[in-house]
């Protein structure tokens, strides 16, 4: 998935993400076209996943 595939389909994963992880606040999930390394590091630090495993498991969702 690339960054504009990403970034369309964000919504769609947003609500996935939050479906797994409820605890996630909406700030957390903010994202913004250019800056997914940010949302990664985000969501790295509240799951408790690496990068990549965040990577791998978004792109699954995708």
């Amino acid at each position: 998935m690339d960054t504009i595939d990403f970034h369309r389909r964000w919504p769609e994963l947003k609500q996935q993400v939050k479906a797994e992880y409820p605890d996630i606040e909406e700030q957390d999930l903010d994202y913004e076209l250019g800056k997914e390394l940010e949302l990664l590091k985000r969501l790295q630090e509240k799951t408790g996943k690496t990068r990549e495993e965040i990577f791998n498991w978004l792109h699954i969702m995708g």
